[in-house]
């Protein structure tokens, strides 16, 4: 590979490091192409780069960004899985496809320019998706709504039942 080649390599991997929301550092030593190829299809849907990259590629490229605290972890083959959406999805599919194939190692991340590491990423993985997690919110919200209902009903309810006694007494008096 040129001079020319690798600078406009690290151009576009430097562009792809500047705004992310997860960034996921792992070993791939031993991964073969199929389970690869599997892994970076499932990414894709969660809409994850899986980026193979060059160590000192790697490194100039996250110079500047958020990426270079973890820099250390740049050693052996190294992959990286880069999101900017939704960050449980693709830790999920990173977690599974790690203990169905022990050649994925997952080493460390940055999370929101914060590093973070693998049991935290693993405790992210736990976490509902982001579409469980609105559909609870709704469920409280409503829930709330309907309990000031319930409450507000019960006086005049009471009234009713009340009132209806009252006349059933007077009835069954006559």
């Amino acid at each position: 590979m040129d001079r020319r080649a690798k600078e406009q390599i690290v151009a576009e991997l430097h562009e792809k490091l500047k705004d992310f929301k997860l960034a996921v550092l792992t070993h791939y030593a031993g991964l073969d192409v199929d389970r690869m190829t599997t892994l970076r299809n499932a990414l894709r849907q969660s809409g994850t780069e899986f980026i193979v990259a060059k160590n000192t590629l790697l490194r100039i490229a996250s110079k500047d960004t958020d990426l270079a605290a973890i820099e250390s972890q740049f050693k052996g083959p190294t992959a990286i899985a880069i999101n900017r959406g939704d960050i449980v999805a693709p830790t999920k599919v990173l977690i599974e496809f790690a203990k169905k194939n022990e050649q994925l190692d997952i080493r460390s991340g940055m999370l929101d320019g914060k590093p973070v590491t693998k049991a935290q990423l693993g405790m992210l993985a736990d976490l509902p998706s982001r579409e469980v997690l609105l559909g609870q919110l709704l469920s409280v919200m409503v829930a709330a709504q309907t309990s000031l209902v319930t409450v507000l009903s019960a006086v005049p309810r009471g009234l009713v039942q009340v009132l209806d006694a009252y006349r059933v007494k007077k009835e069954s008096e006559n």
